[in-house]
This record gives C-alpha cells, structure tokens and sequence, in this order.
C-alpha cells in the first residue's frame, strides 16, 4: 500500500503525518519535495531513532502547501495538535527565569517564570537568566544597594529591611519620587548590562567606610565590587552595539545533534542553553524546527537571531517576526562559531552520558518489550496504592513513555471506597481510569502494571475487559525481602523470573519507586489537610468559612504557628486568635 501511495505523491512542498498500525500518528515532519522525502524514508538504510521510527510506520498521509513557510507553520501546529511520540521526543519544557523590574507606585525586583501574564510589562522583563541562582544572585546583589520595596503587602509598620537601611519605609513614610526616579534609572540601566553606575556607586561607598574604619562594611562592598567587575565583565564580548541577540550554534555526529544557544544582552553573554538529541531529519529541518519550538514557549524574543550557515533564514524571519541574519565574516561570525565550539564540546563531553542513558532507558525499554512480546511498548501506565486504616485513601498512577517518566501525565486519585480493601481500590481507580480514557478519547497504553500479585492483576483485567478495552495487564510480585522477583501475568496465568543485575529489573525498580513515591506525598498532603481540618475546627469560635481561608493562606499547621496575632487578625478576631495560638502551643 505504501509503495502505490508514494507513486502519487506530488513533488511540492507539504507536510508528512507518519502513523503506526493503531492510526495513531506518530510523526510530523515538512519538505520542500514531498515525494523525495517521504520516498527516503522507506528506501536506503537507517540507523538509530529513525530505524525504529521507520520500522513503525505503515501508512501516511501528507497535505501540500503552497510555500516553505506555510509548510513550516503548519508542521508546527501539526505537532501541538497531534504530539506525535517521535516529535516530542526532543520537546523542551523547560521555562527560563526572568527578573522583573515591577510597574507599580513602589517598584520591586521579582523573579519570573511565567511570561504570559505579563504581557503588559515587557518592557521591564530582563532576561533569559540561564537560571534561578544567577538571577536570585542579581536581584539580592541589587536589594543590598539600593533601597527597593522588598515586602509584597504594605504592613503597618517599618520591617527589619528598613532598620538595616535596605528599605525607605514607603509603608510609613512618604515616597521621595525623584529619588525613586534616579533609582529606577540606575537600575534598569544595570539589568540592561551597563554595569558602571553601580560599579562606582560601590566604590565610592568602599572607600567611604574604609576611611571611617568601617572594614567589615568595607571588605562586603568590596566583595560586591569584585564580583561586578570581574565575575560579569568577563560575559562582555566584544561586539560595540547592546543590541539584544540569541546565537544559535549546532554540532553533528554519530546520529545525535548538539544545539547551544547563547543569550547575549547588552552586549553580554548574559547565559546560554543547550539540548542534545538524536537526529530523525534533515538538520536543517531539524535546526528550523527546533528555533520555531524554542520561541513558542515562555521566552521573551530578541531584536536579531544569529544562525550558522545552511537554514533558511527567510522563513524564519517571516514566521519569528524578528531579523535572522547568517553572519559571512566578523565579530559576529566569531560568536557563531563559539556557539558551534559550544555545542561540539557539550556533546562530546556528554556522549558516554547519553549512550548510557539510552541504554538504560529505551534499551530497558526494548528488553521488557521483548520479553513481554508486547510490541510496541511506548506507553507504560503504573498504579500503586496508598492508605491508613481506610483513611484517606488514595491512588497514583505514573507514565513511562519511551523509557522515561512523563510526569505530565501523571494523575492522582482519592478513592471514594471508605475502607481498607486493596481489590475494591484496585477496582475503583481502574474503572475511572479507563472509563474516562474511553469516554474522552484519551492515549491508550500498551501496557498497565500494578503493584501485587495475582490477584490484583485479575481485579484489574476484569475491569480493563469489561470495558471492551484490550490492553495487557501485568503484577510485580515481590519476594521475601521485599524486592520485585517475578512479573505476573494471565492469559495464561504465569510468571517470569527477573535477574535482578538485569536493565530490566533496574526499569521496574525505578517505575514502582516512582509510582510509590508519588502516591505516598498525595496520601501526606490529604492526611496533613484532613488533620489541620480537624484541629481547626476544635477552636472556639472557627467554623467552616474561617477554616477555609486559613487553609487557603497557610496550609499546614507550622506555618500558623509562625503567624503573629496581628497576621492572624486579617482573617479572625482578635480573641479567637489569641485562642487559636494558645490551642496550637500543644501541637
């Protein structure tokens, strides 16, 4: 069928949607040439990521546009929509801090991940910091300067900050704006990465206290200097303009592709990014797609990106909205090609790490594959469950996909089921699992595992076929000594011995850690709410509502105990909280 397929396929440029024997697509990818890309695929020889991609597939289908561009587009919007296995395989998730520089009477430095809810502050973002610790550096190094607003609510009277001259007292005092002014100047100045303003500012402060023999004072601001001008000077390139720019660099070999992104601003290399994952495409696809994917999360985009040679900077520049330039020679060039160095060295000096990795990841992965003869095995659902005398009881259930935890997908339940029977647990949280799998049309697994023996396994098999689902179902018995020896299974009823020095046994060992793990911090978290519910309610004068808003804003028990009476006032009188600090003396 596919050879007849290819034949018709024209030779425009389009988009490609691999899918394996369930339909389910497990592809995207974009060409300029349909037919020679989709013919590769299925002629010539394969290694790594794309032989199993390949060995996959048994049909496809393809939508031809009219440009590269469009192409581009939409295998991006491909790929949200359907989150094909083999695409996001090299997704990134990660978010970058920034600081910000807040728009409000009082201004404050404040650290934040989240950008889309700041839509209406750009302008006083900076960043990408590469991460949290640089930029908590930043801001603390900023706060001991200058005598910024640190608290997030006014309180009533000056706080510790402002006896120790960190702060102006702007709760109790009247806000000096020409000198909230000037300080916002030197500050904006400073993240932008004009560092001389307070390079002198601290100076001249260190040689003021040290001719008042004021040492101790003087050797901190000198500590302070030194890490200004010799800690941040050295990010300074040498390109004279602070024009903001991210550098692309890549670097190719033996099937893995190493990619370095280097933030520059102010004409600084403020921080930098690296991902190294194996290579399924053409590298210019492969380079295209992964730029467009790294602007489509929480980053803020610079004025110019700057790329190695053989991407097609048009499109991108089209699509990014934002210059794209291939440097042929200079300064630029140079930062360039330390990207690419960057990426070189980071791949090599990773690769042991990666093979072992794989190895212990998708090779464990094939291993249970084969031995279950379960193919093919890119969906693992684990459940465990957690209880105590029947109280609070709870499930988890935890995803491997391809090897590795998808945690994501992870999903916590808290059983209706008011006693202590594991079976009837069993046979709750299976039932809403898969009914709502069912019923929203959710991924499949290929596999559950649950954590006994056979008998859970039957609970659970009995619920799975009862929904007309077909879907393995396997235990983990342990042995004496507590530890995973056998994986039980029906049809027919079996065991299967594990070496326990083998990847496989490592696999389920780290899979029933995970799941255990992640059901036993759900099970705390309700013990503790249910007990601080508890207690609340046996103080005089607390009912459900004011229960609730304690709940809300201190959530255990330790953090009411630390709250003053004034603090405790905002929610109750002034006598139920001096009762309800007494009532805790005892806990």
């Amino acid at each position: 069928m596919i050879k007849e397929k290819l034949s018709l396929v024209p030779n425009e440029p389009g988009c490609y949607l691999m899918k394996n024997k369930d339909n389910i697509i497990i592809y995207v990818g974009k060409a300029k040439k349909l037919k020679n890309r989709l013919s590769s695929y299925f002629h010539g020889t394969h290694y790594g990521k794309t032989l199993k991609l390949v060995s996959e597939i048994v049909d496809f289908e393809y939508i031809v546009v009219s440009s590269e561009t469009e192409s581009l587009i939409l295998e991006q919007n491909l790929i949200k929509k359907y989150n094909p296995k083999y695409n996001i395989l090299l997704r990134d998730d990660k978010s970058y801090p920034y600081i910000e520089f807040t728009n409000e009477k009082v201004p404050r430095l404040l650290i934040v991940r989240n950008l889309n809810r700041k839509k209406n502050n750009r302008n006083r973002l900076f960043g990408p910091y590469p991460n949290v610790t640089a930029a908590r550096n930043t801001v603390n190094l900023l706060n001991r300067i200058y005598p910024l607003r640190k608290c997030s609510t006014y309180n009533k009277k000056p706080c510790l900050y402002y006896h120790i001259n960190q702060c102006l007292g702007y709760c109790t005092n009247e806000i000096d704006k020409e000198k909230l002014k000037i300080m916002e100047e030197e500050i904006i100045k400073f993240l932008r990465g004009d560092h001389s303003l307070v390079s002198n500012k601290i100076k001249e402060e260190m040689i003021k206290e040290s001719e008042q023999l004021n040492y101790e004072k003087a050797k901190e601001l000198k500590e302070l200097y030194d890490y200004i001008t010799i800690t941040l000077n050295k990010q300074k390139v040498e390109i004279e303009d602070i024009v903001d720019r991210d550098v692309f660099g890549f670097y190719e070999e033996k099937g893995m592709l190493s990619i370095q992104v280097l933030f520059i601003r102010g004409g600084k290399i403020l921080g930098r990014h690296s991902k190294i994952f194996s290579i399924i495409d053409e590298i210019s696809d492969e380079l295209s797609r992964y730029i467009l994917g790294f602007y489509d999360r929480d980053v803020i985009k610079p004025k110019e990106i700057l790329l190695p040679c053989g991407i097609d900077t048009d499109v991108l520049e089209n699509i990014l909205g934002i210059k794209v330039k291939t440097p042929q020679k200079g300064l630029k060039l140079k930062i360039v090609e330390m990207a690419n160095e960057n990426a070189r060295i980071s791949l090599e000096n990773e690769f042991e790490l990666i093979k072992r990795d794989e190895q212990k990841t998708v090779g464990a992965n094939e291993a249970l594959s084969d031995l279950l003869n379960i193919k093919p095995l890119d969906r693992i659902e684990i459940f465990d469950n957690s209880n105590l005398f029947g109280n609070f009881n709870v499930s988890g259930m935890v995803v491997f996909s391809n090897g590795k935890p998808d945690k994501n997908e992870y999903r916590k339940f808290k059983i209706t089921l008011d006693k202590n029977d594991d079976y009837g647990t069993m046979k709750e949280v299976i039932y809403r699992r898969y009914f709502r799998v069912l019923r929203d049309n959710l991924v499949k697994p290929n596999l559950i595992i649950v954590d006994g023996g056979l008998g859970q396994v039957n609970v659970a098999k009995e619920v799975i076929d009862s929904l007309g689902l077909d879907i393995p179902v396997i235990g983990l018995k342990k042995d004496n000594n507590h530890r995973t020896n056998s994986i039980v299974m029906t049809d027919p009823v079996r065991e299967i011995r594990i070496e326990h020095r083998s990847d496989v046994f490592y696999y389920l060992e780290r899979m029933q850690d995970e799941v255990h793990n992640f059901t036993i911090n759900y099970h705390k978290q309700l013990r503790s709410k249910g007990a601080l519910e508890s207690i609340l309610l046996n103080v005089s004068g607390i009912g459900s509502k004011r229960r609730d808003e304690l709940l809300k804003k201190y959530k255990t028990i330790n953090k009411i105990k630390e709250a003053s009476i004034d603090e405790l006032c905002k929610i109750l009188p002034k006598n139920i909280a001096t009762n309800l600090k007494d009532f805790l003396k005892e806990y």
